[in-house]
C-alpha cells in the first residue's frame, strides 16, 4: 500500500503537466497554422470551486497569442465545473477579480462566456442567478459541440491544481 501510495505521488505530478503540454500543444498547434481557424472556444471544467482564479489568467494569455497571431479570431469560453458557481451574481463581493476578469473578457476582449444552466439547475439555480455579462446556456458540453459544428477548434484550459503550481 505504501509503494502505491509513493507510485501515485510521483506518477501524479507528471500526469498533471502532460495535461498543461497538452494544452501548450493545442495552442501552439493554433499559432503554427498557416491559416487562421474559424474560432476557438475555451474550455474549463475543474472540481476546484476558485478555478477560475488562475484558469481565467491562462486564457486571456493565450487569446492575447491568438488575437496576435490571427486578429479577428473569434473565440469564446464555456466553463461548466464546479467553478462556474464563482460567477453567480450574490459572489460578485467575494469574486470580484474573476467577475472582472469574465467582464474584460465579454466587453474588451469580444470573448462571450458561457457557464451551463442544467448544473447550475442540478444545484438549484436559474439563469436568474448570474450576472447579464455571463450567457446562460442549457448545456455547457452541447453549447462547446455548437462551436464545433462551427468549426471552432476545442482547447481546453488547465486544470487550476497545474496552474497553481506553475505560478509559485
Amino acid at each position: 500500500m505504501i509503494l502505491l501510495r509513493a507510485a501515485l505521488l510521483l506518477f501524479f505530478p507528471s500526469l498533471l503537466m502532460g495535461t498543461a503540454n497538452a494544452a501548450s500543444d493545442k495552442l501552439d498547434e493554433i499559432l503554427a497554422r498557416s491559416l487562421p481557424p474559424a474560432g476557438v472556444v475555451f474550455e474549463i471544467a475543474d472540481r476546484d470551486p476558485q478555478a477560475l482564479e488562475f484558469a481565467l489568467p491562462w486564457v486571456r494569455q493565450a487569446a492575447e497569442k491568438i488575437k496576435q497571431r490571427f486578429p479577428g479570431v473569434p473565440m469564446a469560453l464555456v466553463t461548466h465545473g464546479q467553478e462556474m458557481f464563482a460567477l453567480q451574481s450574490n459572489l460578485k463581493e467575494r469574486n470580484a477579480a474573476v467577475h472582472e476578469q469574465v467582464q474584460s473578457l465579454k466587453d474588451d476582449q469580444g470573448i462571450p462566456v458561457h457557464v451551463c444552466e442544467t448544473y447550475a439547475g442540478w444545484k438549484g439555480l436559474g439563469p436568474e442567478a448570474f450576472p447579464s455579462y455571463v450567457d446562460v446556456a442549457p448545456s455547457g458540453p452541447s453549447q462547446i459541440r455548437n462551436y464545433e459544428a462551427l468549426d471552432y477548434v476545442r482547447l481546453v484550459v488547465p486544470k487550476a491544481a497545474l496552474l497553481r503550481n506553475t505560478a509559485k
